[in-house]
């Protein structure tokens, strides 16, 4: 019997994966534990097994696509079974002309009459996985006249937030969504029309497909109602550059991106010059002057005045945010916003800390970095610590007797944060040894979930990278962060005399609910204490 592979969730903050590639196709024979694909989570890129025997029958989630947790993923059976009761029983959701359709012919008793020069705008379909969109701002109110290429409001969607350009002429009749509110797509947005109609009609009845045309007072058939809205919604957005603001059809967008292709250099033979697909198709870049060409022609024209012409090509190139970079992006946003931030900031006397490590490296088969050396540190600072180890909840403040420290990995798409469990317990070789294996895992992508859960307490270090001192955004759940800079040599006074010295900065941020300044200044103290007399942490 056919088995039903779902998209799995592969770490604990995994709400949709990419399938980066597909290791079977379609026809091949299926053991228990062969790699069927690679998945790409918010964290890292990993192999997915078959826990079944059999002939892969289906792929429902093509390479670079992403889908929800426990989409359709394949289907695993026999050679030749019948899977079309499985494919429709998880049918995929009707299309949007369907519903059209499907809505034309329930609401064509109550159709609503559509007065002359009224347009009703809906909200549109932004991106493709988009199914509701937030109203962010509105930059026209009730009342205001609108132009076409107007910018009507900004809407947030699943991917972005995004400029909302008007399409038609007229004045704001009416606003359905208020800022900060989500509706679905096509839910009507707004409605423009000549100054003083009554669409209060309109507002309360309307439905996709249950508008009257005042021309031939008949309903709309589901061509119209589809044309409608695409020329409401999705033709109205438009991409935007120093040159002015293009208009073109989101096929045609699609086909130029796929060409590389500039819409820039594309001349639009629709409606107000849009661009179509059959331009981006008969576009020809040979048809577009060079930039010497340019300046040959404006030198013909005007011998004798010297003038400076502009040419030159305007790039932009557009990455799709990973599933990492978007999981980034909201736990640090939502760290920053709901945290409230403050910074400690000393310096340290190095000396000792370099004397202390060449010795140690001068054993055999014995390597330190002063990275290890700042974890250490940290670790038996924390223990003496347990506040600056904390964690906020709403209805009770977690103090950690444990001490698990993360340490921050700068990776290809992002950031990684590997955990040392039980820090304070490991030497100083330990560490090492430790933080360069689950680097390596990282940057290969090769690094295990349960390797990056469970940090007390975070170590952000750009010292190698000469940045001298900078502050860092709180690993939540944690309570604090260390931002380790570069050993400056400079000049110091020690004992009434300027002599040469090394320093480090390092700053502390801090989550004010849980660690307050004295808490967290006197936990510097102690660490400054361990590195300036490194001797005193093998004590």
């Amino acid at each position: 019997m056919a088995q039903i592979i779902t998209m799995p969730r592969l770490s604990d903050t995994m709400t949709e994966g990419v399938v980066a590639s597909w290791l079977k196709k379609v026809g091949d024979t299926i053991k228990t534990g062969d790699i069927l694909a690679e998945i790409e989570t918010d964290k890292a890129t990993m192999e997915f097994e078959a826990f079944y025997d059999g002939v892969l029958l289906h792929i429902g989630i093509q390479e670079g696509q992403s889908a929800p947790v426990d989409s359709l993923l394949a289907i695993i059976g026999a050679a030749g079974e019948d899977i079309s009761a499985l494919l429709s029983g998880g049918a995929v959701a009707e299309t949007k002309e369907e519903k059209v359709v499907e809505e034309t012919k329930s609401v064509t008793s109550s159709a609503v009459e559509m007065p002359a020069g009224v347009k009703v705008v809906t909200m549109p379909r932004l991106s493709d996985t988009m199914t509701t969109g937030t109203v962010a701002t509105w930059l026209k109110k009730v009342g205001d006249a609108v132009n076409e290429g107007d910018i009507l409001a900004e809407i947030e969607t699943d991917k972005a937030t995004m400029e909302f350009e008007s399409f038609n002429a007229g004045t704001l009749l009416y606003i359905g969504v208020q800022e900060g509110d989500s509706a679905p797509v096509d839910t009507i947005l707004a409605i423009l029309g000549p100054a003083g109609t009554d669409v209060t009609g309109i507002a309360a009845n309307y439905k996709v497909g249950a508008v009257v045309d005042s021309e031939t007072s008949e309903p709309k058939t589901e061509e119209k109602a589809v044309a409608q809205t695409e020329a409401t919604s999705s033709a109205q957005l438009a991409t935007s550059n120093s040159g002015g603001r293009i208009f073109a059809s989101p096929l045609a967008k699609k086909i130029a991106q796929d060409k590389g292709i500039n819409l820039s250099q594309v001349k639009g033979s629709g409606e107000n010059g849009r661009i179509v697909k059959s331009d981006v198709e008969n576009f020809s870049p040979s048809s577009v002057a060079t930039p010497a060409q340019a300046i040959e022609q404006a030198t013909n024209t005007v011998a004798a005045v010297k003038s400076f012409v502009p040419a030159g090509e305007i790039f932009q190139e557009e990455i799709k945010n990973s599933q990492m970079r978007k999981t980034i992006a909201r736990r640090l946003s939502e760290s920053k916003f709901t945290a409230p931030h403050y910074y400690l900031t000393i310096e340290l006397d190095m000396d000792n800390a370099i004397a202390s490590r060449n010795m140690i490296n001068g054993l055999p088969d014995t390597k330190v970095s002063f990275n290890d050396m700042v974890i250490k540190a940290s670790a038996m600072a924390l223990k003496k610590h347990p506040q600056v180890n904390s964690q906020w909840r709403e209805d009770a403040m977690v103090i950690n007797h444990h001490v698990n420290i993360g340490v921050a990995v700068a990776v290809e798409d992002g950031l990684m944060v590997p955990v040392l469990k039980f820090t304070d317990q490991m030497s100083l070789t330990q560490i090492g040894a430790n933080v360069k294996d689950l680097a390596g895992k990282a940057k290969s992508k090769k690094i295990q979930p349960s390797e990056m859960e469970g940090s007390t307490f975070t170590i952000s270090n750009l010292g190698m990278f000469g940045i001298q001192s900078f502050t860092s955004i709180i690993n939540q759940p944690n309570s604090s962060i260390l931002s380790v800079g570069a050993i400056i040599e400079k000049p110091v006074v020690k004992n009434g005399q300027i002599v040469v010295g090394n320093t480090m900065t390092v700053t502390l941020a801090c989550d004010h609910r849980t660690v307050d300044g004295a808490t967290g200044a006197q936990f510097l103290q102690t660490f400054k204490s361990f590195m300036e007399n490194p001797v005193t942490m093998l004590a």
